[in-house]
């Protein structure tokens, strides 16, 4: 593939190069516009983004600590291949550690904040009616990022975002483009009015459902998840607790 055909665009330079690089590198990655287990040398990838190599190369070692990308020494950056398995494992993990997190901070997020997070789910909403994917997925990340932030638990928010950012949604501009991903951008308003509710219980289910069946139609078009020959875990909802 030449320079002229990977699929990137332009990046806007109002913040950190470096940032703005790794953000539309880790997009194009996610959404299956670099193409798992191709070879991409920094300048090829460099020019469609009007950028230097040096930025890309410095991107590109900030992506490989996150496991999105493994580096050839003298030749560039493979982009790390992910089976069904895979992302039903990460899937699974990432329910593991966002659908307590989110029952945790049920009644506890500031009365003040709502408004912040409300623009943002709206950015989320409006993001991908205009099937702006690039706007969606760095919004998406952002927001569920600040949620578990409310935990207190700075590894918690660093673990989750990791996750976040290293699944792939190669069906998600197909979602787009039929109008379902509004949908699933709505979640996020009704994930705030449970939390808001101190509805723990409502907020553990719905990002329990929001993680799963997002991630596996976003990934694969298809709600079901892979079949395998070894035991994959059941998030389900806590039982209530009936403690006085």
């Amino acid at each position: 593939m030449s320079a002229s055909e990977i699929p990137l665009a332009p990046v806007q330079q109002f913040r950190s190069l470096r940032s703005a690089v790794t953000d539309a590198l880790r997009t194009a990655i996610i959404l299956g516009d670099l193409v798992e287990g191709e070879l991409y040398s920094a300048p090829a990838l460099a020019a469609p983004l009007g950028v230097s190599a040096t930025p890309v190369r410095e991107a590109m070692m900030d992506l490989a600590r996150e496991g999105l990308v493994t580096t050839a020494k003298n030749k560039g950056f493979l982009i790390t291949e992910m089976t069904a398995v895979d992302l039903e494992e990460q899937t699974q993990v990432r329910q593991l550690l966002e659908c307590p997190a989110m029952h945790a901070i049920a009644g506890h997020v500031p009365e003040e904040d709502y408004a912040p997070l409300r623009e943002s789910a709206d950015v989320i909403v409006a993001a991908a009616e205009q099937g702006d994917l690039h706007t969606y997925l760095s919004e998406d990340r952002t927001f569920h990022a600040r949620l578990v932030t409310y935990t207190g638990n700075r590894r918690l928010v660093e673990t989750t975002t990791q996750l976040r950012g290293q699944t792939r949604l190669r069906a998600l501009r197909a979602l787009a483009d039929s109008g379902r991903l509004v949908e699933s951008a709505q979640e996020h308003h009704q994930l705030l009015d449970l939390l808001a509710d101190s509805d723990g219980d409502g907020a553990y289910e719905l990002i329990r459902r929001h993680i799963g069946h997002a991630s596996r139609l976003w990934s694969t078009g298809s709600y079901e998840a892979p079949s395998t020959d070894r035991p994959l875990l059941s998030v389900v909802t806590p039982a209530a607790d009936t403690s006085p």
